[in-house]
């Protein structure tokens, strides 16, 4: 996700916050291995049982974005700058778009890059717009562009629905936005599973009918960046009751590490009512309750300095975009080495690629759009 790269929270900190690396970390290898044992490839077989909840990867970065972008735009607000929509758009496009463009291109302009047979027209990438009426059944390939344009759709409307907020002097009941947001998911998710999924349950493909109505809208994903925000928002806000929390951050991690198992046991069938409609609000809970843990001195994570956590923090984005053509190249390339593509070997390689692949991008494309979107602010 886009909000993989970011290092430092707005506020100037003497300690770099390690913590969000690991998170970060954590949900790229998720998402990683996840998709890795999904039907579209060959994977050892323990791999399911290792990796069917790999998908919540995506809410934790969910989560991570809602607070980074949130904590940025909150302090302009308390420190009463008026929210500077050019150079927020302008550094979200040089950290966004570049590097999806380049495996955009990849994707149109190479096709045996392709895991999948058919892409999604080309207008529907561009616009961001993949993840309404997405038929996985007919369009698979680079379907997992469909969470970039859910954050492309928060990086729009945050900026704007709180600089309206601020206008109409409603800044301060914001929270009951946020409630009236996590509710309406809930509402929405309950209403899609009626008359949108449960009709075809029992027939063939239900499950892409499942994802098209209930998994890739913005509507019906917006928890795990309102949970962001929340946090975002305590921390800038209500710092005693923050601080109060920051001493407990281990038993945050121990909870969140709770109810993450406690969502994991709801969401056994994902498609499921319970799971449908209360399973992301729960999954994003809990990391939620990681992303405080990883925030606070008292924990941890907010101590370990790791150089590999950080490494693959710093490469996720670009893990993140290009993994599944990567994937898909080197178990074609070693299938006419007569490798077995099933094995574990196939899978360290395909990591390693995706990793060196990603590095060549960030250094290439990331790092020098980034500078250069600092350079236009500055």
């Amino acid at each position: 996700m886009s909000q993989l790269a970011v290092n430092v929270l707005p506020k100037v900190q003497a300690h770099k916050f390690y913590g969000l690396d690991h998170l970060r970390a954590w949900a790229i290898v998720s998402v990683f291995l996840f998709h890795y044992q999904t039907v579209m490839f060959a994977h050892p077989q323990w791999l399911t049982e290792v990796a069917s909840f790999g998908w919540t990867g995506v809410d934790l970065f969910f989560v991570l974005s809602g607070f980074l972008i949130s904590s940025k735009l909150f302090l302009q607000i308390q420190n009463q700058q008026q929210i500077a929509f050019g150079s927020f758009f302008r550094r979200r496009f040089f950290r966004i778009l570049p590097a999806y463009f380049v495996v955009l291109g990849f994707y149109f302009l190479i096709p045996v890059f392709r895991e999948r047979e058919r892409l999604s027209p080309l207008w529907k990438f561009l616009t961001f717009t993949l993840n309404f009426g997405l038929d996985l059944r007919v369009f698979g390939t680079f379907s997992h562009a469909w969470s970039l344009c859910v954050e492309e759709h928060f990086y729009l409307l945050l900026p704007i629905v709180l600089a309206c907020l601020l206008r109409a002097r409603l800044f301060n009941k914001s929270y009951l936005l946020l409630l009236v947001l996590l509710l309406l998911g809930i509402v929405t998710r309950h209403d899609a599973w009626i008359r949108d999924y449960q009709p075809y349950a029992h027939q063939k493909g239900a499950w892409a009918v499942w994802y098209e109505y209930l998994y890739y809208p913005t509507y019906q994903r917006l928890d795990g960046l309102l949970v962001g925000v929340s946090i975002a928002a305590l921390r800038q806000y209500y710092p005693c009751y923050f601080n109060s929390l920051e001493k407990r951050g281990n038993y945050l991690l121990i909870l969140g590490l709770f109810v993450f198992f406690g969502a994991y046991y709801l969401c056994l069938d994902s498609h499921s009512y319970a799971a449908s409609v209360f399973g992301f609000p729960l999954v994003s809970l809990s990391f939620g309750l990681w992303l405080l843990a990883a925030l606070s001195p008292s924990c941890f994570l907010f101590r370990w300095q790791s150089k590999t956590t950080t490494f693959i923090a710093t490469l996720s984005y670009g893990v993140y975009l290009s993994h599944k053509g990567i994937i898909h190249l080197v178990q074609l390339c070693l299938g006419k080495f007569n490798v077995d593509v099933n094995s574990a070997l196939t899978l360290v390689v395909s990591a390693l690629v995706s990793l060196l692949a990603a590095f060549v991008l960030y250094q290439s494309i990331e790092k020098p759009f980034m500078k250069l979107g600092q350079t236009n602010n500055s």
